[in-house]
């Protein structure tokens, strides 16, 4: 059965080559990979519909507020056991490890990754960590559109773009948001904006936002229909939002950062699990909102109902008070980062993209709310509010403010609300920028060197492999050596005009250019009595194969002059990288990119 199979696609690439342009295959194949990243996207959400539906009947309810704390420790515990016996693999975070595909793997993403966040994903959220489905449904869609590229024998190039296509098909299908689905595959994963990009991008949305209406029906996630315009005098208040946001974004990332840090400590999954669990468990007992996703929270807050997004709490308190629902409301934004990143500690899958858009709605109308309620003569629209709040977190976490903007657009149903939109996001964005360089998909990576951006020359340095430039060919010299030795052991048999000396450890001590003997070496009286430690120079540089980026050796031959650079790996001499091959490559490289 494998023979036929593989027989058939052998026939199948034949015809291709024959009938179809390389150009029309990738917009067939982009076609594919929307549906396909739909098709997951669909797939995800109705298991975890499914889950939930379990927890409908009356036996659970009646012990609602208590099983918040049981619920997620127990999704907890099963994936652990999934991970543990099954799958027995990492699980990174979706967007992250789709970048660092792209950038250190060729865009070479495991078939595993298809089937293991459509496992783990619905048993974190549908059990009531306090996560997203977006980041998993971009894992999911990537590793789809990665395979299909290869199944096809697609180029590095087209591979990359069709995770481009994946990513974008599969935010599409979530949000019914063609144009923000294109935006956010631009922007996050730094697709050059060009025809040849642009047209494969855009049939893939198109496709899985067909497919997300044909098997969802036109129900979407957040349900909005603008009814309060945008006004003038309310400026101020969005500029001041934006600030808020803005701050709001930076503590998110700290807190996203620190508590990830915290749980790095503990080697032991199941540790991780006993301690990141309980605190989940306790954080949902005492804020029943940060159950789950939060689409009720943000869906209420933009219907008005702000008493049904708060929903019921352990404790007594008068929810008519409109200052004890704005605390509520920031309690929920504060602990929603908290209970987010715990989750993940725990060991759950799932993404950042959704929690941050709940903490935005509350932070947005709890502002609104203040507004209303202090006693100035203005009164600005909360549901409008809630959305720009979205907004700004969006912006400033993600450091993603073009999506933002088109997100909340696209929701909203039209462009009315586009200059807050716009101010909102410039400043939270730059706000975060200021304190925080990179996003939490981007941080690690960018502090590795391995993160892929629109600058093409950085760009071309990270993606070039230090394997495929390093010379090893060079004959090595002994410091004890001598002068008749070099010329009958070394020069006489090499091409070379560089000798690297190494001790009996292989550790490496210099270098002996063919330059620095030619003035002694028909000097018969000496062939005996100078050795290679009194003739050896000091290199104008080394470079660290374990720690030295492309970019940082590319830094090291313009700062010494020199043509010829030592490779040490584990502190002993591995090989000698010339200037000469590393721009070779890097033409090379570049032609590819462009």
């Amino acid at each position: 059965m494998n023979f036929t199979v593989k027989g058939l696609l052998r026939k199948f690439l034949i015809w291709k080559y024959k009938h179809i342009s390389e150009r029309q295959f990738v917009y067939l194949l982009s076609i594919l990979v929307g549906f396909l990243a739909g098709m997951g996207t669909v797939l995800l959400k109705n298991l975890v519909h499914a889950i939930r539906l379990l927890f409908e009947i009356s036996f659970f309810k009646n012990y609602q507020n208590s099983l918040y704390f049981i619920f997620p420790i127990l999704g907890l515990l099963l994936i652990y056991i999934v991970k543990q016996t099954w799958l027995k693999k990492h699980i990174g975070h979706g967007i992250s490890s789709t970048l660092y595909a792209i950038s250190k793997l060729n865009g070479i993403i495991p078939r595993y990754n298809i089937y293991a966040a459509l496992i783990t994903a619905p048993l974190t959220v549908g059990f009531g960590g306090s996560v997203g489905l977006q980041g998993p449904a971009v894992s999911i869609g990537s590793a789809l559109g990665s395979n299909a590229a290869r199944l096809f024998h697609m180029n590095t190039k087209t591979r990359m773009l069709l995770i481009g296509c994946a990513s974008a098909g599969a935010m599409a299908s979530m949000f019914k948001a063609p144009i923000a689905a294109i935006i956010f595959a631009i922007e996050i994963f730094s697709l050059d904006i060009a025809f040849v990009s642009l047209v494969p991008l855009l049939l893939a949305s198109v496709s899985a936002v067909i497919t997300s209406y044909f098997f969802l029906g036109t129900d979407v996630l957040l349900r909005f229909e603008l009814t309060d315009t945008f006004e003038i005098k309310d400026i101020p208040f969005y500029m001041i939002l934006g600030i808020a946001t803005g701050f709001a974004s930076v503590y998110f990332s700290k807190v996203f950062f620190a508590i990830t840090n915290f749980f790095k400590q503990f080697k032991s999954r199941a540790k991780r699990l006993l301690i990141g669990g309980l605190a989940i468990g306790t954080l949902l007992y005492i804020i029943p909102p940060l159950y789950g996703e939060g689409y009720g929270i943000m869906n209420n807050l933009l219907k008005g109902d702000h008493l049904a997004a708060i929903g019921t709490t352990p404790f007594n308190l008068d929810l008519s008070n409109i200052w004890i629902v704005i605390a509520l409301l920031l309690g929920i934004s504060v602990f929603k980062a908290i209970a987010m990143t715990t989750t993940f500690g725990a060991g759950g899958v799932g993404g950042v993209f959704i929690p941050t858009l709940v903490m935005g709605s509350t932070l947005g109308n709890a502002f609104a709310k203040i507004i209303n309620n202090i006693g100035l003569d203005f009164n600005v629209s909360e549901s409008n509010f809630t959305l720009i709040g979205m907004t700004g977190l969006m912006a400033g976490v993600l450091h993603a403010p073009l999506t933002a903007i088109f997100l909340i657009a696209e929701i909203t149903g039209g462009y009315e609300l586009f200059v807050p939109l716009m101010l909102v996001s410039a400043i939270s964005f730059t706000i975060t920028k200021y304190y925080v360089s990179h996003s939490i998909y981007t941080l690690k990576l960018a502090e590795r060197g391995e993160l892929m951006t629109h600058d093409k020359d950085q760009n071309v340095l990270m993606v070039l492999d230090i394997d495929k430039v390093i010379e090893t060919n060079f004959i090595i010299l002994k410091p004890d050596m001598k002068l008749g030795n070099i010329l009958k052991e070394a020069v006489a048999k090499s091409s070379r005009n560089h000798f690297p000396v190494v001790n009996k450890h292989d550790e490496f001590l210099g270098v002996i250019r063919l330059d620095d003997i030619r003035h002694i070496m028909f000097n018969t009286d000496l062939y005996d009595q100078v050795d290679v430690a009194s003739l050896m120079r000091a290199s104008a540089g080394i470079i660290d194969y374990d720690d030295d980026s492309m970019n940082d050796i590319m830094d090291k031959f313009k700062s010494s002059g020199a043509w010829n650079l030592p490779v040490i790996k584990s502190g002993k001499y591995y090989g000698y990288i010339s200037k000469s091959k590393l721009l070779t490559a890097y033409r090379q490289q570049l032609i590819n990119f462009t």
